[in-house]
């Protein structure tokens, strides 16, 4: 009786250090979105939701701030400092205001990544974008010209000022601004990532470009308040409103005409890719110039000298094939 009543508890506190392990061994990945309730930003924890099935020891949190501010992200990455998370994927709402928080997690053992929308190099281990910068910005103002064969006036209508990604796609805009005749980029204007603040923006447009023909909207947010206001001020077929966007909110207003393309990369390849990243750092993989880090499914993707990667080129969506992808993204 007691040597049986012995190897059930030996048994017993068996199966709880083999439970104990199992939990312990489990990667916890945060993916840090610019504010909760955002489309794109759905799609992507799908995306890290599907990486971390696939890898199985792996749970990802998925979180933000309720608002598009430095501020709220700085307290959620101080929250999961304090979680004791393995590793923080974050797309930034600031270039530099995240960095000191982000060195206390680096300095912590925390493995910090950022997508979509960067931080600066000494605020992260690597950068991915979700496509090439240059290839963007050609992108965008293509989408624009394509439809304007006698040129015209456009605006842009960005997410924030601070925006990284924003910034640096309107840049690389610019640069080849001279290759589409007759173009001309009459204002840049802010919603802050917002619909009512990007529908009001659109509307100032409207009304101080009479001659305007095309907008800009390289925001998923933008993109569709744009829409909006360019179909409530009856302007469809005068302003062609494009930029990045996703299908499912894109599809009504490509049907109308408000829109005749856009493009985006697709989201739920974004987030995997960098819940991806984040476990191969985990792993012991280490981000340097010239570095191939893996992304699954996705490949794998090779790091620049400033440690910086690009997953993959950008999508158009226009009537022939928008309301295919509306049914997955």
């Amino acid at each position: 009786m007691k040597i049986l009543k012995t190897l059930l508890v030996t048994a017993a506190v068996s199966v709880a250090l083999i439970a104990n392990t199992a939990q312990a061994e489990t990667k916890k990945i945060a993916l840090v979105v610019k504010a909760l309730g955002i489309g794109f930003f759905e799609a992507a924890n799908k995306g890290a939701q599907e990486a971390a099935k696939e890898l199985g020891d792996v749970e990802v949190i998925y979180t933000g701030p309720t608002t598009t501010t430095a501020e709220g992200q700085i307290e959620v990455i101080n929250s999961l400092i304090a979680q004791k998370v393995d590793a923080i994927a974050v797309s930034a709402n600031d270039t530099n205001a995240l960095v000191p928080a982000l060195k206390k997690a680096m300095d912590r053992g925390i493995k910090v990544i950022s997508w979509d929308s960067g931080v600066a190099p000494e605020g992260r281990s690597m950068h991915l974008n979700p496509s090439s910068n240059p290839l963007i910005g050609n992108m965008i103002i293509k989408l624009a010209a394509d439809n304007l064969p006698d040129g015209g006036d456009v605006a842009v209508l960005s997410a924030t000022a601070t925006s990284t990604n924003q910034n640096v796609w309107i840049a690389e805009m610019n640069k080849v601004l001279g290759n589409y005749k007759g173009i001309n980029v009459v204002a840049t204007v802010y919603g802050d990532d917002l619909a009512d603040k990007s529908y009001r923006e659109t509307q100032g447009l409207i009304q101080s470009h009479p001659d305007l023909k095309a907008i800009i909207a390289p925001t998923s947010v933008g993109i569709v308040a744009a829409a909006q206001a360019v179909t409530d001020a009856g302007k469809i077929g005068q302003i062609n409103v494009t930029g990045l966007g996703l299908p499912s909110e894109m599809a009504g207003h490509v049907k109308s005409g408000a829109s005749k393309s856009f493009a985006i990369w697709n989201p739920i390849d974004l987030g995997y890719s960098a819940t991806m990243i984040a476990y191969d750092l985990i792993g012991g993989a280490e981000a340097k110039p010239g570095a191939e880090l893996k992304i699954g499914r996705m490949g794998t993707v090779k790091l620049d000298d400033n440690n910086e990667g690009a997953m993959a080129d950008p999508f158009v969506y226009d009537a022939s094939n928008v309301e295919e992808f509306a049914k997955i993204f």
